[in-house]
């Protein structure tokens, strides 16, 4: 396969298509190596629009860590649109990337990022354009080894017949590893062809290569058993977990986009993995332990950050950003630092118990004070404690007493919807929450002119969490019951003009929980989809509930399952889950306890500041909680006179 640009062919399709400055490349920070330098070339992608796929830190960093590296490349790829798609599928230009246009199956390896399973048809759709086979089983040595990660990959089996293999959990040191494997692999000529150098990569125990594994089944559908069919290849692969972050300060040239994207900012990763312990939470269960950043680690990075792109406001991320030992001294040495140059500071959602107004104004105080978002999670104190989400609503009316009270007009609430054991009354319980909030934020402002949003999203049970076993609720239920919810707010004559619903239906949740706890068995239904057109699955006006269904109807009754036998059955302890042969580093019987305690509406604790409750990831991974405080101080760069 040549490495020369489409682009002399893609830049005559540009002028007929949406948005063509997202296909041109050439971003502030971008980098561009020798083709014939290299010996291993790496195409990154996540599977979705570029809008939405640039900002995403995970590709972020793997392309600058491989770039780094002397002797490799790394390079960017998104989703095309349809419009481009077909144009690309009328003149024979096939998927490229956007740094250099090169040709996307020249590369060896193409390594796609799933934080949702709804890209999947993405995936195909690149694959495809690429002129790579769809099936792993179909390519040859001279075909890119497509690697999936990111927290969908932690259950794979879906899309076992399409990727050569997966890696589950973080990638930093993961690429490189496999990056020394390939090399080796082709320097010796490439012996023993493509399934040789999967195997090399199998063998480590931290790479999941599908083709390796048998799945057998009993007669009711149930998985019997996973069982390696390759000598050498470890019956269960282990999540990878980077230690320090301070080593990893990644990005340190952040890709600043050409055309408008989902967060117009530069991130920093404060800490990575969380502890509290929600028990619907799949990203807080697989990134854990907790590894702090330090804090003159974070104002390194941020400096770094905004001489390298000229950003004007800094996202600090994390699953829970405001629960960093520093996140206090952290908000105000930054704003100290840049408050000449007005540069403000975010965080993605505060916890109501980790809430307080001395950090909320250094967060707003060199940039706009937009609303604050709360994530109560469920409606009633009853399914709080279900979830284990310890926040009572005695501590959200108080939290947002001290906004209201601060100067905030808008604050918004999340929740969701279906979850274990919920009835009606749970979910009718978000109106008068919503109510109570209004009415304390007239009381304290002495104003009409407030507002909450209720935000509600459909719970889908995730592998890996104490609710995988779970029951998910079905669209029908889903929807009837968000209707009452709704008919309920606007029917307040008080308070309901001042609070805003915005929720989405049931049909969306039950695609992505058939996705995400399914097994091989779903190759078909993803590869039907695709073929009958289905792209972009996580934009609302692309996705199509009945295309998956009419799918799914068409491919799963042979195999004796059907799309309920997936999603709203409750498993038991005995039952085989497909991905119980990847190892996130959780003991099973833990989160089996952990889902016991969840139907007792018995809380727990925090084990960042309780004894260990035994979860298993430190002893499992080798690893341990790693947090301040330092002590230090984020002080001035330089002397001010």
């Amino acid at each position: 396969m040549t490495a020369e640009s489409v682009f002399p062919q893609l830049e005559a399709l540009l002028p007929h298509v949406q948005k063509p400055i997202q296909y041109v490349g050439g971003e502030l920070n971008s980098t561009v190596k020798p083709w014939e330098e290299c010996d291993v070339r790496w195409c990154l992608m996540y599977p979705d629009a570029y809008e939405v796929g640039l900002p995403n830190q995970g590709v972020m960093i793997l392309y600058e860590v491989l770039n780094e590296r002397e002797g490799v490349l790394a390079e960017r790829t998104y989703s095309v649109w349809p419009d481009l798609e077909a144009l690309m599928r009328e003149h024979d230009v096939p998927q490229f990337t956007v740094d250099s246009h090169r040709p996307v199956k020249a590369f060896d390896v193409f390594g796609l990022s799933f934080s949702t399973e709804l890209g999947y048809t993405n995936m195909l759709t690149a694959l495809d354009l690429a002129g790579i086979p769809l099936e792993s089983k179909d390519r040859t040595i001279d075909d890119p080894i497509v690697l999936a990660g990111g927290h969908a990959a932690f259950n794979p089996e879906p899309v076992a017949d399409f990727i050569d293999c997966a890696v589950i959990g973080d990638g930093e040191q993961a690429v490189l590893e496999m990056t020394e494997i390939i090399r080796a692999w082709k320097a010796e000529g490439r012996p023993g062809g493509r399934d040789e150098v999967l195997l090399r990569l199998a063998k480590t125990g931290g790479v999941y290569v599908p083709r390796f594994y048998d799945v057998e089944y009993l007669p009711d559908g149930r998985i019997a058993r996973v069982v390696p069919n390759q000598s050498g290849v470890p019956w269960r692969v282990s999540k990878h977990t980077v230690m320090d972050l301070d080593e990893w300060p990644y990005p340190k040239q952040p890709l600043v986009p050409l055309a408008e994207t989902v967060h117009e900012r530069m991130s920093v990763e404060i800490f990575r993995g969380c502890t509290r312990g929600c028990r619907f939470c799949q990203a807080g269960m697989i990134t854990r332990p907790v590894r702090e950043r330090s804090i003159t680690g974070i104002g390194e990075m941020v400096e770094k950050g905004l001489k390298a792109t000229g950003f004007e406001e800094v996202g600090l991320l994390s699953l829970s950003s405001a629960d960093h030992t520093e996140i206090g001294e952290v908000a105000k040495g930054l704003a100290d630092r840049y408050e000449a140059d007005k540069i403000g500071l975010s965080l993605p959602s505060t916890r109501v118990d980790a809430f307080n107004v001395d950090l909320a104004n250094e967060l707003t105080r060199n940039g706009r004070r937009s609303g604050l978002t709360f994530a109560p999670e469920g409606g009633s104190e009853r399914m709080r404690k279900v979830i284990n989400k310890m926040v009572s609503e005695e501590d959200l009316i108080r939290t947002v007493a001290t906004a209201y009270g601060n100067g905030w007009r808008q604050v918004k609430l999340y929740f969701m919807c279906g979850l274990p054991t919920e009835t009606d009354e749970d979910v009718l319980q978000i109106a008068d929450m919503a109510t109570s909030v209004i009415a304390k934020g007239r009381e304290v402002s002495n104003s009409n002119d407030i507002r909450c949003t209720v935000s509600i999203g459909g719970f889908v049970p995730k592998p890996h969490t104490p609710f995988q076993w779970a029951p998910q609720l079905s669209a029908e239920e889903t929807d009837a019951r968000l209707e009452k919810l709704r008919d309920k707010i606007r029917g307040d004559k008080k308070y309901g003009r001042s609070i805003g619903f915005r929720y989405h239906d049931g049909k969306p949740g039950i695609v992505e929980g058939l996705l995400s706890r399914g097994d091989r068995r779903l190759g078909a239904v993803i590869r039907a989809v695709y073929e009958d057109g289905g792209r972009f699955d996580g934009w609302r006006e692309h996705f199509s509930y009945d295309r998956w269904m009419k799918c799914a109807e068409a491919t799963l009754p042979e195999q004796g399952v059907d799309v309920d036998w997936y999603t709203t059955r409750e498993r038991t302890y005995e039952e085989v889950l497909p991905w119980d042969h990847l190892d996130s580093g959780l003991d099973k019987d833990w989160l089996w306890e952990d889902w016991q305690d969840a139907l007792d509406e018995t809380e727990v604790e925090d084990c960042r500041w309780t004894p260990c409750f035994d979860c298993g990831v430190c002893p499992q991974m080798d690893t341990h909680i790693q947090i301040g405080p330092t002590g230090k101080k984020l002080l001035p760069l330089s002397v001010v006179k």
